[in-house]
């Protein structure tokens, strides 16, 4: 049986960092960790291919060498999905669809026939049989959720390690909270389910036998949901770095009630995590308490923020506006905050109401939901109808955008936050590639492009007083240049 598996391609967007991938000599910011999971899991006689779009293209040789397409997309690639579905059923290719795209909206889809609903885990075995027997249904779908301690390793040899920036692995699923606007627990539940730590450290072990050594995202829903067995694999993992000597760097997300158990933020700093993304949503208390969003109520969110840089853990934070309760002064209040924090990386997005979520029902019963969502909360476009007046809440979430990301207040925020960091634990190790980069972010962003003056006004800065968080600083000089063109499109 021949399977190709394809993942969809990213569009521009916040988390796509297209605009610096160049500077760092790599096609994507990781790969499709879901393909790779659900490959490994295939019959061992079954010839796979994968391609993901966002490095390589799709021939019309790739679609007629396969006996089925399985197609994999997050909402956001909702464009880029339908193409792919397309020229699939131009060459008579059946398409098997799954993901978060498909899971929770796979009646907008009717060009493709079947569909993966959910975690795929249990549902497998189903239709792999079916496959095999020329009888495969429309939907595979389960309420129960998978044992993750049953998931195999990823298939790295699907894919091209050099060209990615770092690498997915994943600890656990769900997450124990219940904003009102998120639809990981639609998706993943409530409860977390992790794997075990001698699970874990097989992954790691086949990442070092594939020839890794770079950056990991640990790409959990909040990885810690139970801080119990969380702790327990950090140890284990501190543990087996230091019998190998091994110095990975990792990033991670997690909910805000982390900086309440420094014995959690000291191992994870141990451990080699490095940053850490957050989702504050937004200063004013009314607005969290109208999500649900009680891990940050009653509590000083700027003085959280500082004990985990103080700690070591560089903050990456999620902010939301558009929520009811929000009133004029939200973006001047959201534009604070993130100033006097020091979050350099500062995703500030429109509320979207996700299908499945609470959120979208609530909207829904009270007939304000005007579209589907695109996915992409940085691109400006409502789904509903807001309580602040709509013109008010465009123009103001746009111009908040653009000023947080203009030279001048980004390089100051990055200063803010290295006054405040106090790295700990294993650095990364510095490779070619980082000094190519270097060299390249100088001319682009101190040649080229406007913003010259004060590129070069923070690296003196950072010479003269972070000189030891020169790399952090130019990590986040080239992320700046990004986040800066993205926020031109709005």
């Amino acid at each position: 049986m021949n399977i190709l598996l394809v993942s969809a391609a990213t569009p521009d967007t916040f988390w796509s960092f297209k605009h610096i991938l160049g500077l760092i000599s790599k096609k994507a910011v990781f790969p499709p960790l879901g393909l790779m999971t659900v490959a490994a899991q295939l019959p061992r006689d079954w010839k796979l291919k994968l391609v993901d779009l966002n490095v390589a293209r799709l021939t019309q040789a790739d679609i007629a060498w396969a006996d089925y397409v399985f197609l994999s997309a997050m909402i956001v690639q909702a464009e880029s999905a339908r193409e792919v579905a397309e020229r699939c059923n131009a060459q008579s290719t059946p398409v098997i669809a799954g993901g978060p795209l498909f899971t929770t909206g796979h009646e907008r889809f009717p060009e493709i026939r079947h569909f993966v609903l959910g975690e795929a885990e249990d549902l497998l075995e189903q239709l792999i049989a079916d496959i095999e027997q020329g009888t495969v249904r429309d939907f595979y779908q389960s309420d129960k959720r998978p044992d993750v301690t049953r998931t195999p390793p990823p298939r790295w040899d699907l894919i091209q390690l050099k060209q990615y920036a770092s690498m997915p692995l994943q600890f656990s699923r769900g997450c124990p909270f219940n904003c009102e606007f998120c639809d990981i627990i639609i998706m993943n539940g409530r409860v977390p389910r992790m794997k075990t730590s001698s699970q874990m450290i097989r992954e790691f072990e086949s990442l070092i036998e594939a020839g890794w050594d770079g950056p990991i995202f640990i790409v959990d829903d909040n990885f810690i949901g139970n801080k119990v067995k969380v702790k327990a694999f950090l140890r284990d993992l501190i543990a087996w770095q230091k019998r190998r000597k091994l110095r990975f760097t990792m990033t991670t997300e997690a909910s805000l009630n982390l900086v309440d158990d420094p014995e959690l933020v000291g191992l994870m700093v141990q451990a080699g995590f490095k940053k850490v993304f957050v989702g504050i949503e937004t200063p004013a208390e009314d607005s969290l308490l109208e999500c649900a969003k009680t891990q940050n109520t009653s509590r000083d969110l700027v003085t959280a923020v500082r004990s985990l840089h103080n700690s070591g853990l560089e903050v990456m934070g999620g902010f939301i506006i558009g929520f009811d309760s929000d009133t004029p002064t939200i973006f001047e209040q959201q534009n604070k905050f993130i100033r006097e924090s020091g979050i350099a990386t500062a995703m500030v997005g429109l509320l979207t109401a996700l299908p499945g979520t609470r959120l979208f029902s609530r909207l829904k019963e009270e007939g304000r939901i005007l579209s589907d969502t695109t996915g992409n909360n940085l691109d400006g476009v409502l789904n509903f109808v807001p309580k602040l007046d709509q013109t008010t809440l465009l123009e103001g979430y746009r111009s908040l955008v653009k000023q947080l990301y203009t030279p001048k207040e980004y390089y100051a925020r990055v200063l803010t936050f290295l006054r405040e960091y106090r790295p700990h634990g294993p650095e990364g190790k510095t490779s070619f590639n980082d000094f190519k980069a270097l060299l390249k972010s100088l001319w682009t962003m101190g040649v080229k492009t406007r913003g010259r003056r004060a590129y070069w006004w923070f690296l003196t800065r950072v010479l003269i007083h972070h000189r030891n968080a020169l790399p952090e600083a130019v990590t986040l000089a080239i992320m700046g240049h990004h986040f800066r063109r993205v926020a031109a499109t709005l």
